[in-house]
């Protein structure tokens, strides 16, 4: 059976990494590569970085900080923000990152996806989807955008037919509030896909993560209760293990 990842999912803004409270009020982390060191010494399993400057602002995907990250993160890295070729996804993985997170490029062009998965192979390639409700039914987030009119089940079902190796599923709704993930959310799109959903959005405490997992979610990622609580991944561990879940290891 495969083990359950627990993983923090920041972004990158102004050289620094974030947190954000419904994709607006950003709350500083620190600087990325001493944020690294430390999700080393917690023995994470992966770390995801969405540069949220370059997929904003078409601006170009910072290489600099990618490397610098790399350069001090002993677990597998994944980076999204600002992917627009297969070009792109070259000079991420060559500054060292092990995926990457492919989000508006994906909903403009499922082609793209196909193409990069048969390049790179679909375990590299992850699928970020942002979700927002309105008026009690699920629709595709943009940050550029806004709320799109896309069934974000629909395009998770594409994204594997195309070759997506997981699927990143984030609840606008829910993030940064520490409430606990949207588990109806989670069961409405895992239920029907083969492949990884990692949850993300809400973790506010340890029992959260369980709560997601027992509702489908593969790996579950977080920033908050890294950051800004008395909880550490060590934590959401034990707290799998007294339910019975497998993950990575636990220290003792």
């Amino acid at each position: 059976m495969l083990k359950h990842r627990i993983i923090p999912c920041v972004l990158l803004k102004d050289w620094q990494l974030v947190k954000s409270i419904q994709f607006g009020s950003f709350r500083t982390i620190g600087h990325p590569t001493s944020t690294s060191r430390i999700y080393n010494a917690r023995d994470v399993d992966e770390l995801i970085v969405l540069d949220i400057d370059a997929s904003m602002h078409n601006e170009e995907i910072n290489t600099e900080i990618i490397t610098d990250i790399a350069n001090e993160c002993f677990m597998p890295l994944t980076i999204g923000g600002g992917i627009n070729s297969i070009d792109d996804i070259y000079k991420i993985l060559n500054a060292g990152a092990d995926k990457v997170s492919i989000n508006t490029k994906a909903i403009q062009d499922k082609e793209f996806i196909k193409k990069a998965s048969s390049i790179f192979g679909s375990q590299c390639i992850v699928c970020s989807i942002d979700v927002k409700k309105q008026d009690k039914t699920y629709k595709v987030y943009s940050r550029k955008d806004g709320i799109l009119d896309i069934d974000p089940l629909e395009l998770a079902l594409e994204y594997e037919k195309y070759g997506a190796g997981e699927i990143l599923l984030t609840s606008v709704d829910n993030d940064g509030t520490t409430n606990g993930y949207d588990l109806e959310l989670l069961k409405y799109i895992s239920k029907k896909l083969s492949i990884p959903v990692i949850i993300n959005g809400g973790a506010g405490m340890p029992h959260h993560c369980v709560e997601a997992i027992q509702n489908g979610a593969d790996a579950v990622a977080a920033a908050y209760i890294f950051h800004f609580s008395k909880y550490t991944p060590n934590d959401i561990k034990k707290e799998l293990f007294l339910n019975n879940i497998l993950a990575r290891r636990i220290e003792t």
